[in-house]
């Protein structure tokens, strides 16, 4: 099993796959009454754990529907094609992907492979000149995120990062108090996001595939909340490393934690781990009130209260949400929920210099935004 997908399902409340898949859609704000006559056509480049999840949650979708799959694994097609009624002439191999680029029923490719594929992957999207969303983490640094955003733009098509947080209802509320001001001057943020990794030879512990460990995959959750949180970019980076298992974690970074300065005085407390539980909390203090989301970061639900009290937001599919969401800007040219490859980018700029802080054995890094 996919224990880091296992984790985010289940840690929120002991929600598995199952159980949120049983889940009552909750009408959303894009098509109450029912599906669209105009639809973004999705395919999924990359059928893993996530690309499941991904592909239950959109059967709750109003104007984003499912039409194509892209595998490497052939076992996998007619499991897809029956569970999603997938036609044949929408399926491709990774050798013959290029050839979308003449299908009017695929719109739009959802790239859900392993992190180092990301760059790559998302290359051969653009080129086909396919819509692109690319699951987070975005790459394996900023260098390849910049290409992957100037490639988008050669081919005249859109790039969004998988950041659903963005679509999700408490979040958008505690986002919507913070911009209100209901928070007064914001004056520290606390995130944390990790759970115990399981099977030792899976790829996420592997740092060719992964690019990195709890940092490049739960750390991303703990950094684009502290910016969410604020409203800032951060100008400041320290960071450390503990390894209680060198084994286990020879190739990536085990538990790391990381402070991010921003130009408002603000210092962010984050951290992110592979090796323990319990661990998915965001806090912010400002000097009129706070707010803290407990679950912060799993697939719901997520739970969230301030000092006014419970911020009793529905619970929703958060894929369900963000796929229609992003179908929202694409074919009704609603404004972007920051979800864009430049969202992307911002956070791999702080990725690099964490990672540059701890190869420097915690010294301050400041941020270089070229």
């Amino acid at each position: 099993m996919d224990s880091r997908r296992d984790f985010l399902q289940k840690f929120s409340f002991g929600i598995g796959v199952t159980a949120l898949a049983g889940l009552p859609a909750v009408a959303n704000d894009i098509n109450p009454a029912g599906k669209a006559d105009k639809q973004l056509r999705v395919a999924i480049l990359g059928l893993g754990g996530y690309a499941n999840i991904v592909a239950r949650g959109m059967k709750d979708c109003k104007i984003a529907k499912l039409t194509g799959i892209i595998t490497g694994t052939p076992s996998k097609i007619p499991i897809w094609k029956e569970k999603y009624g997938i036609e044949d002439k929408n399926v491709y191999s990774y050798d013959n992907m290029h050839e979308i680029k003449n299908n009017p029923d695929i719109d739009i490719v959802y790239v859900i492979t392993p992190n180092s594929l990301h760059h790559k992957h998302v290359l051969m999207v653009a080129a086909a000149g396919k819509h692109v969303i690319c699951e987070k983490p975005m790459a394996d640094n900023a260098k390849q995120a910049r290409e992957m955003i100037a490639a988008c733009e050669k081919a005249g098509v859109k790039l969004y990062i998988g950041y659903r947080l963005h679509f999700e209802p408490h979040t958008k509320e505690l986002i919507r108090m913070r911009e209100a001001g209901e928070f007064g001057k914001v004056m520290h943020v606390n995130n944390y996001a990790g759970f115990k990794i399981g099977d030792p030879t899976q790829w996420r512990l592997k740092k060719a595939l992964a690019g990195g460990g709890a940092m490049m995959d739960v750390g991303v959750y703990s950094l684009n909340g502290a910016r969410y949180c604020t409203g800032e970019e951060p100008i400041w980076v320290t960071a450390q490393e503990g390894k209680t298992d060198p084994v286990k974690f020879a190739d990536v970074d085990e538990t790391v934690t990381f402070q991010l300065g921003f130009p408002s005085g603000i210092v962010a407390n984050c951290g992110c781990t592979y090796n323990f539980n319990h661990v998915e909390a965001l806090k912010l203090m400002g000097d009129k009130g706070w707010a803290e989301l407990n679950p912060a970061f799993g697939y719901g639900p997520i739970r969230g209260t301030t000092h006014l009290g419970p911020l009793n937001q529905p619970d929703v599919t958060h894929q369900a949400y963000q796929m229609d969401g992003i179908a929202e800007c694409i074919l009704n040219g609603k404004a972007d929920p920051n979800v864009t490859g430049q969202e992307g980018l911002k956070d791999m700029i702080v990725v690099d210099a964490v990672y540059e802080s701890l190869r420097k054995e915690g010294k301050k890094i400041f941020i270089n935004k070229a």
